[in-house]
């Protein structure tokens, strides 16, 4: 399953003040995979830059005005999350800043139920404590140490990370193609599983006569 980690950056934090997109982020994953393949562009958002968003992502109004504006890359955006899951970290936020976008270009909005949000799943799992994804990445041991600034695809990079400890994988599951697992009796591809292989008797009897004599010349 294909899904997009997306991050976006802004003026500012209201859509009704009207504030705009600066940067979108996206990295694709497959079965909690990175694919390599990633959307990302700057964004000239057609009005000044708040100084709290200043603060938070350092992109100033000069650094901004010569970047292409939201309607010159929403194709290009639209089709590269076409069809895919997003995973979002406080998804209300960066979506209702997407869909003004759209709307102001009159395409159609993005529906929240296609969207994983991060946050809640965070919530969800440690009701009580900062769900931040500074405080996700330290509870987690994922250093975070590169996000001196909020930037999109920094923050993508390290959710893609933080959602796969959130759904309680430490490890994505690798597809391994079919001409090499086969089930020996049928001859037809199986998936890849974990298998737990049982010692037998000889074996049990061995590890007992360890435990016995050799763990007594363990001083530690």
């Amino acid at each position: 399953m294909k899904e997009v980690i997306l991050d976006t950056e802004t003026t500012g934090l209201s859509v009704k003040e009207g504030h705009r997109i600066v940067e979108i982020g996206c990295i694709e994953i497959e079965n909690l995979i990175p694919t390599n393949n990633f959307f990302h562009c700057y964004l000239n958002p057609e009005r000044e830059v708040s100084k709290s968003a200043l603060e938070v992502h350092g992109y100033t109004d000069e650094f901004l005005a010569n970047k292409k504006k939201f309607y010159e890359i929403a194709d290009d955006f639209l089709k590269f999350i076409e069809g895919k899951k997003l995973v979002i970290h406080n998804a209300e936020f960066d979506i209702s800043h997407i869909n003004n976008e759209l709307s102001l270009i009159k395409k159609n909005n993005i529906n929240l139920n296609d969207v994983v949000d991060t946050l809640e799943l965070a919530r969800n799992k440690f009701p009580g404590s900062s769900t931040s994804l500074d405080a996700l990445c330290k509870r987690f041991r994922i250093d975070n140490s590169k996000r001196e600034k909020h930037t999109a695809l920094i923050d993508c990079e390290l959710l893609s990370k933080v959602y796969i400890n959130l759904l309680g994988q430490k490890e994505p599951i690798f597809q391994f193609s079919e001409d090499i697992l086969k089930d020996n009796k049928t001859g037809k591809a199986v998936s890849y599983s974990k298998k737990i292989i049982m010692p037998d008797k000889e074996e049990m009897e061995k590890h007992k006569q360890f435990l016995s004599k050799e763990l007594k010349k363990n001083y530690y």
